[in-house]
């Protein structure tokens, strides 16, 4: 049987200027700037969440929202579990599943961290 959990939390930002929305939410939430993002460019990452949740500030190029990650050591299993219960597949990008709930929320499906 395969683990998964929350992993947490990434704020979609539509922004021509990462840093300064990164900023905004670094303040808002009282979490530091991570010293850098292993994901990319579009993404910046914030340090101290609580519960040890990742938090991340990503450009996007659709409407600005929040949406969760479900972290897993086996992420096919995961996204065979989550259709099951009625979730549907939206897009597979590198690593991870896009995936929308029944209630139409995005979500993500990602591996787990190594170590985890």
């Amino acid at each position: 049987m395969h683990r998964s959990r929350l992993a947490g939390f990434i704020i979609d930002c539509q922004t021509d200027d990462l840093d300064a929305a990164t900023r905004f939410w670094s303040a808002a939430l009282q979490l530091p700037l991570h010293a850098r993002s292993e994901d990319g460019p579009n993404y910046r990452r914030l340090s101290g969440a609580p519960g040890g949740l990742h938090v991340e500030v990503q450009k996007v190029d659709h409407d600005s929202r929040v949406h969760l990650d479900i972290e897993s050591d086996d992420v096919e299993a995961e996204v065979r579990r989550l259709e099951a219960l009625g979730a549907t597949r939206v897009a597979a990008v590198r690593t991870w599943v896009v995936m929308q709930a029944p209630t139409g929320q995005r979500f993500c499906v990602v591996r787990m961290k190594e170590g985890d």
